[in-house]
């Protein structure tokens, strides 16, 4: 008989880990990866952010909505990575749809510590303070939002798309998989939900603010700031065909070549950026304009003042 151990703690699947669980695990049943690492230099961008940050037009700007902005020009410039991809593998069928809209999204940490992931929509046509904007209106109606009722609202939606495809044991084994965790999922009845429901979609998440966007954007780095970790791989989650997660900013030692073409070794500022697309409707050709086009921002980092005014797409 095996020694028997202590149990420190037993938690069953609520609604937003089973949602979780069943996008990642149909990612990687199904999607062929293809990752790599791109890790620029960027200390005169870090040097010209720590100049503008405490600017008062600055004020409520992060440096993460900022690389979301750099980003979002990034996907202007490849269009290929904001897609969605249908594909049929029994007969080798598909389609990949392009949009002009970039809607991204963004995991996001709630008070409780859990998880959600936001669409921040119409990147691509917002200033940098008016990303900043939204991004915080976002933060602020997702404090009242019921995680569980929010999803259900999604998950509701994807039941009748499985239902239209006639998947019905797909539909039951859904339904069955609620019972035994229905204690951890907090449904609201009665006069509570329906006070809830009262609620205008400006005091609170909607489905829209939480379903698929076009292209993902995770910030691991802003976990763990000033960590040594470089992101390798994530998910990307169907139908979208791109994901980017961005690390933290590191130093260490860079190579500096001089007016008269002589190479010395000094202190530099990196950021490792992993980017991971669908090998079944992206190559690596439609992904090394977004790389072009942050090489270019971190080489003109005086740019970030005009983005204030100015959208990506301009």
């Amino acid at each position: 008989m095996p020694t028997p151990i202590s149990v420190r703690k037993v938690e069953r699947f609520g609604l937003q880990r089973k949602i979780v669980a069943n996008m990642t695990t149909e990612s990687w049943q199904n999607i062929p990866h293809a990752a790599f690492v791109y890790e620029p230099d960027v200390t005169e961008f870090w040097n010209e952010w720590c100049k503008i940050k405490n600017l008062p037009e600055f004020a409520g700007i992060s440096i993460n909505t900022v690389l979301m902005y750099a980003c979002t020009k990034g996907f202007v410039a490849a269009p290929e990575m904001n897609a969605h991809i249908h594909y049929n593998h029994k007969f080798v069928s598909g389609k990949i749809t392009q949009y002009d809209e970039i809607n991204v999204s963004m995991p996001a940490a709630m008070s409780d510590g859990k998880m959600m992931t936001l669409n921040v929509r119409g990147c691509e046509s917002k200033t940098l303070r008016e990303l900043a904007d939204y991004i915080a209106d976002l933060y602020r109606r997702m404090e009242p939002t019921v995680l569980d009722e929010a999803m259900f609202e999604v998950s509701l939606e994807n039941t009748m798309r499985l239902l239209k495809k006639f998947k019905f044991f797909t539909i039951l084994g859904r339904f069955m998989g609620l019972i035994p965790s229905r204690k951890e999922i907090r449904k609201l009845k009665g006069r509570e939900k329906k006070q809830y429901r009262a609620m205008s979609a400006n005091e609170r998440l909607t489905k829209k603010d939480i379903e698929q966007g076009t292209v993902l954007i995770s910030n691991i780095g802003s976990v763990y700031r000033g960590s040594y970790c470089t992101p390798t791989l994530i998910d990307v989650i169907p139908p979208m065909v791109a994901a980017v997660a961005l690390g933290s900013f590191i130093e260490k030692p860079g190579l500096i070549t001089g007016p008269d073409g002589a190479t010395t070794i000094a202190p530099r500022k990196f950021l490792p950026i992993n980017l991971n697309f669908d090998h079944r409707g992206l190559d690596f050709d439609g992904v090394a304009p977004f790389m072009k086009c942050l090489d270019q921002i971190f080489a003109n980092p005086t740019q970030i003042i005009n983005w204030l005014k100015s959208t990506p797409k301009a």
